[in-house]
This record gives C-alpha cells, sequence and structure tokens, in this order.
C-alpha cells in the first residue's frame, strides 16, 4: 500500500502506537459534557456530510461521507481522489483505486469502531483522557481502556446545539490528520448500496461472511 496515501485515511485505520497520558479524574463538569456527548452520538442513527481532511503533510481532500450506525460508514472522496472508505459487517474497507490492491481492517481494530458501536459509552472498554469546554466548543478524547497506548481519538463538537463537527487523530511521532464535516445531515434512510461494497477488479463481495 503507499503510505503517502494510508497516513491520509480520514480515519487512520492501521493501529496507532503513540503513548498515551494516565487520565485524570474528570470533574463534575467534565463528566456533565462526556454524559451530554455519549446521548448525542447515542441519537444519531445516520449521518451525511462533506467533510474535508487535512494529513500530516497539510495536504488536503474533501469529499462526501454516510454513516449509519451500527456499523456501516462510506467516505466517498471527491476526484481526481482515487480513494475510497467504507464500514459494513464488522470490516473497514480502503481502497485505492491507483492500486490493484483492497485492504480490510476489522472496524473493532480501529477508533472508527467506537463511533460505529452498536451503544456509544464511553467508559468501561473506552476511557476518556481529557475534555476541554469553551464557549461554543467541547473537545473529548478518548482512548481504548485495555491499549491505551493504541493511540486516541478527539472527537470536537460545537455546541447549542450539540453538533459534531470534527475528530482528530494523532499517530505515534506525533502526526495530526483531522476530519471536518460540513451541512451535516441527521437522519433518513439511505440506499443500502451505498454499504455493498464490492471490489472493483473481482467484481465480487470482499467482506468476509461472518464480519
Amino acid at each position: 500500500m503507499n503510505r503517502r496515501h494510508f497516513l491520509a485515511l480520514p480515519l487512520l485505520v492501521a493501529p496507532l502506537l503513540a503513548a498515551a497520558p494516565a487520565p485524570k479524574p474528570l470533574t463534575p463538569s467534565e463528566q456533565q459534557a462526556v454524559t451530554r456527548v455519549a446521548a448525542y452520538l447515542n441519537a444519531i442513527h445516520t449521518l451525511k456530510a462533506r467533510f474535508l481532511q487535512i494529513d500530516p503533510n497539510g495536504n488536503t481532500a474533501n469529499g462526501t461521507a454516510w454513516l449509519q450506525r451500527p456499523g456501516e460508514m462510506r467516505f466517498q472522496y471527491d476526484p481526481p481522489s482515487p480513494l475510497l472508505l467504507q464500514a459494513a459487517r464488522g470490516w473497514l474497507i480502503y481502497v485505492d483505486k491507483s492500486l490493484p490492491q483492497t485492504s480490510a481492517f476489522r472496524v473493532s481494530d480501529t477508533p472508527l469502531g467506537i463511533l460505529l458501536a452498536p451503544r456509544i459509552t464511553l467508559t468501561g472498554d473506552v476511557t476518556v483522557t481529557h475534555v476541554f469546554q469553551q464557549p461554543g466548543e467541547i473537545d473529548v478524547t478518548l482512548v481504548r481502556t485495555g491499549n491505551p497506548t493504541q493511540g486516541s481519538l478527539t472527537l470536537i463538537f460545537a455546541t447549542d446545539p450539540l453538533t459534531l463537527r470534527q475528530w482528530s487523530l494523532v499517530d505515534a511521532q506525533g502526526n495530526e490528520t483531522r476530519v471536518s464535516l460540513f451541512n451535516v445531515e441527521l437522519g433518513g434512510h439511505f440506499d443500502p448500496s451505498l454499504f455493498a461494497f464490492k471490489d472493483p477488479q473481482l467484481q465480487k463481495p470482499l467482506v468476509p461472511n461472518g464480519g
């Protein structure tokens, strides 16, 4: 896989290796913000938005994102980008049409799994390491409790009303990839074909059975 394109993935599907600081107990105000964020995320069943991605090298890409909980997602990059990122049936599929290669990762092994879970809980398997609040914004940084050195995901929300606007991931070298969402639409129904992935070379379902 072309490493430049791999690092440009909006969700950094490879395991992240950055060391995570030991979390401090949340203040009552921070816990209230986390509870509010969890309730908002669990209320999302479908989401459509335009996105702007900025990779660690400052390269940008635009496209359209669809998310359907639990477990389904599609990031369609605008031409001339050859990239497609899609989740279904427990697998995250990465396609670079400029390469004769398609890659698959278990959603549960990626930060994306936090957002696509049937029930989003920001305790237990997920630990909140930092909460930042200022007028009009709440940022919540998350790690996997069982493997905090795997890396972190920061969700950035606008307030009044609470709306997911951006997320940020940091890799082992401190490189950051940001994805900003625009024209966010919640609710509605999507055509199932959006998530029915087929390898463009093989013309058959790629996602393994039982995923």
